[in-house]
């Protein structure tokens, strides 16, 4: 008997009553009510008992239909692909939760991230500070609950925000950001240093709050396909596919066998030059400039071959509700025999990249100052929730294509790359092994691809039903969450990009290490300002 058969009747004898409304839907959720207070017993059994562990927090304004606040709580089972989606109501007169950030503490963050966007307070939470909440709101301002009004000015009073100083003799700060070099997104980094060694380094994000999952509310769900392609530039596909998986979970659409290939294609090659790029990044951090420059024309031979995908050298319109958004041009279908085909140009461009990172891994100079650098040990991995690239470079063995299969995943051979060191170098492996793999992949789908539609209708989305999409992107596992109202609008939209757990984790992988590595640590982290700061 698996875990998930056995969950429901575990549900039944140990909340006696206070789990309710327990409903399978497709196939691998169980969907059910809890009382409030019974979160943290739930996701102690859940871990204890199912080898199930939170992955997402979202809370919603009810108000207006049922008169309540709601928190939801999605477990995840990667070893059995199966999920436990809780919803407990809160009372607007008393909206505070029993909080879980010191059993889980992504948990922490998605409190904290609640707080400041609804006003709901976590009973018991070690860390009082905002999240998301910079100086300049007004203390009353919650901007997802659904009466709030947008305001016409801030006032920044000049409130420093609380960070915890590290003292000490020979102890000293170093300051960066949130203003940088360059066009990348704010972000202030401030260093404890002894020396040149870093003893702390604490992160301070949400410089550029755009309010995007507010942007979401009342569009119909084609309109929100624009939103989710831009809420990171450089992951397009990965929170499209995310928010359209959604969608047609919720709706029951199911998609044409042709659209989940071209889907993987897609998908495959946004990971692809988004890997080849960060490769030859990183060893510019090291100084090796060659190697970028190589890298990043690399990348501009895939971003035009997305041009002929998709019409879009970041592949936006790639995606849509029911399908795709483009057939397979011509000029690169295998089966036509015009021009070159998809799987010589990805023959070549992997041929290209090999002879880079060959010249790349015979540097010893580059090499020495790869190893050993911002080593994220296991445990401080997993203990952070962390996701992708970054997890699987610190032993966690996660892959949502393998663990959660979907699109045409299931009917692809692919491995997922492990390595155990947790260091710069296990990361930038990480990114040739699975480019190698991407490419690999691609010529899977187009040998395998059937014919037929591309595109199927989504039709009316249930009202006040939750559902989601998870999609392996080229940072790690997205998550979309969704829910209509009776006009079939969208009335919630959460987002989780891998960045939201994957960024606080960077600053134990700076301990130990130089002040003149942190550059180069990041850069093998990499991880998006835009995708955070929803």
């Amino acid at each position: 008997m698996t875990d998930f058969s056995r969950l429901q009747s575990a549900l039944a004898e140990n909340f006696k009553g206070r789990a309710t409304n327990i409903r399978a839907r497709r196939e691998n959720e169980l969907h059910f009510q809890i009382a409030r207070g019974d979160a943290p017993r739930l996701a102690e059994i859940l871990r204890g008992d199912f080898n199930a562990e939170l992955t997402l927090m979202v809370a919603n304004d009810r108000r207006a239909d049922k008169g309540v606040f709601e928190i939801h709580y999605l477990f995840v089972n990667n070893r059995e692909n199966w999920f436990a989606h809780a919803t407990k109501d809160l009372p607007p007169g008393d909206p505070t939760i029993a909080s879980m950030a010191t059993f889980y503490y992504p948990a922490s963050r998605f409190e904290r991230e609640i707080k400041d966007l609804f006003g709901l307070e976590a009973v018991g939470h070690p860390d009082r500070r905002p999240l998301v909440r910079h100086a300049f709101w007004p203390e009353d301002y919650f901007p997802l609950r659904k009466d709030a009004a947008p305001l016409e000015r801030f006032d920044d009073d000049g409130t420093p925000f609380p960070f915890l100083p590290v003292g000490g003799e020979g102890v000293y700060e170093i300051p960066v950001g949130p203003v940088h070099a360059g066009i990348i997104e704010p972000g202030h980094f401030r260093f404890s240093v002894v020396g040149e060694t870093v003893i702390d380094l604490k992160i301070r994000l949400y410089f550029t709050h755009k309010g995007t999952e507010k942007l979401f509310e009342g569009r119909a769900p084609a309109e929100g396909v624009e939103l989710a392609e831009r809420i990171s530039g450089d992951t397009t596909i990965g929170h499209s596919l995310a928010y359209c998986q959604a969608l047609e979970s919720l709706a029951g659409c199911d998609v044409p066998a042709r659209a989940k290939y071209l889907r993987v294609i897609l998908l495959e090659m946004e990971r692809l030059y988004n890997h080849i790029a960060d490769f030859g990044a990183i060893c510019n951090d090291t100084g090796f400039a060659a190697a970028h420059s190589h890298c990043f024309r690399i990348r501009e031979r895939l971003l035009r071959l997305n041009k002929r995908l998709a019409g879009n050298r970041l592949l936006r319109g790639g995606v849509v509700p029911g399908g795709v958004g483009h057939p397979l041009p011509d000029g690169l279908d295998p089966s036509t025999g015009s021009g070159r085909s998809l799987p010589a140009e990805l023959d070549s461009v992997i041929a290209d990249f090999d002879e880079v990172v060959d010249i790349c891994l015979s540097n010893t100079m580059l090499m020495d100052r790869l190893e050993g650098a911002g080593r994220l040990t296991t445990q401080t991995a997993t203990d952070h929730g962390v996701l992708g690239c970054v997890a699987r470079a610190s032993g966690i063995d996660i892959d949502a294509r393998r663990d959660h299969p979907f699109a045409a995943y299931p009917w692809l051979k692919f491995k997922v790359p492990v390595f155990e060191t947790g260091d710069v170098q296990a990361r930038a492996m990480v990114r040739v092994e699975e480019a190698r793999e991407s490419a690999s992949l691609i010529k899977q789908a187009l040998a395998q691809m059937p014919g037929g539609a591309i595109v199927a209708s989504l039709g009316k989305l249930p009202a006040w039903e939750p559902a989601f999409g998870l999609v392996e992107g080229w940072r790690g596992a997205i998550i979309h969450w969704v829910m209509a109202d009776d006009q079939g609008k969208l009335y919630r939209v959460k987002v989780k990009d891998p960045s939201f757990v994957n960024w606080p984790a960077l600053s134990f992988a700076l301990l130990k290490n130089i002040v003149p590595d942190f550059p180069l640590v990041n850069k093998s982290f990499n991880q998006s300002y835009s995708g955070n700061d929803l």
